[in-house]
């Protein structure tokens, strides 16, 4: 796991708004490494989700905000029930950002 210059309670907290803002959004513009790092994360929150339990809903709610979490349960779920793995694409993007020359790249659901 990457740690981003963050240690443990911070880093998970950034997890999350990641992910919070590829839920709420459908797709998101971050660095290459962020997104390859999130990747992992989201998909499985969204194996938890597909289960469509009520545990699993409480699982969702302890990790991601109640929105994300409402809106990965009852929107996104449903949509890849039957799809094993392979929910979210990264694109690479052609250049970099200005002030640091860092890749970027865009995270999507499928």
């Amino acid at each position: 796991m990457r740690k981003f210059h963050r240690k443990r309670g911070p880093r998970r907290s950034f997890m999350r708004s990641l992910a919070h803002n590829l839920i709420m959004k459908g797709r998101t513009e971050t660095t290459e490494t962020r997104a390859k790092e999130m990747r992992p994360f989201v998909e499985k929150l969204l194996t938890i989700a597909r289960k469509q339990t009520l545990a699993a809903h409480r699982i969702l709610l302890s990790r991601l905000p109640k929105d994300a979490a409402n809106k990965l349960f009852y929107d996104w779920a449903p949509k890849y029930k039957d799809r094993s793995s392979g929910q979210t694409r990264i694109i690479k993007m052609f250049g970099s950002r200005k002030r640091d020359g860092v890749k970027k790249a865009i995270i999507e659901f499928v």
